[in-house]
């Protein structure tokens, strides 16, 4: 209960703690079933909290938000939820955000170089394609398309 109580935990958060502990599995979920019941564990405020954080202090995309919430256990429909709550016009000033600071930093030859640099690191970031694609024609454009690959 004191750890809950420092920082918010998933289910599957404190079943890996417990089974670092040793505890056996049957016990583990006893004390689950406490926490979840007294409220110390909520996947759902838990994927809230998440999002929130990664979007507004890491900068991440929906992709990869959703990634590390699947790792830890988190319900599809929980983590369509918390989703919902944080994607719109936000979501696209912080790629553009991020691409700028990047295209500040980043060494490149050609503009088509810094495009697809730009590109590559929307991607890593977590955000779709299209998205990513769009924001980097926006901020460089004067290279050519990069469909004509595919």
């Amino acid at each position: 209960m004191r750890l809950c109580a420092r920082a918010e935990r998933s289910a599957g958060d404190a079943r890996r703690l417990m089974r670092g502990w040793g505890l056996a599995q049957s016990d583990a979920e006893a004390v689950l079933a406490r926490l979840v019941g007294d409220r110390f564990i909520d996947d759902r405020r838990y994927a809230e909290a998440f999002v929130r954080e990664k979007l507004r202090l890491s900068g991440w995309g929906a992709y990869k938000i959703r990634a590390a919430l699947a790792r830890k256990g988190i319900a599809p429909a929980t983590i369509d939820e918390a989703l919902a709550q944080a994607e719109g016009p936000e979501m696209a000033q912080r790629l553009r955000q991020a691409l700028e600071r990047k295209a500040r930093t980043v060494r490149y030859a050609t503009p088509y170089e810094l495009k697809t640099k730009l590109i590559r690191y929307g991607l890593s970031l977590g955000y779709d394609y299209a998205s990513v694609l769009e924001t980097a024609s926006a901020l460089n454009p004067d290279t050519d398309s990069c469909d004509d690959f595919f």
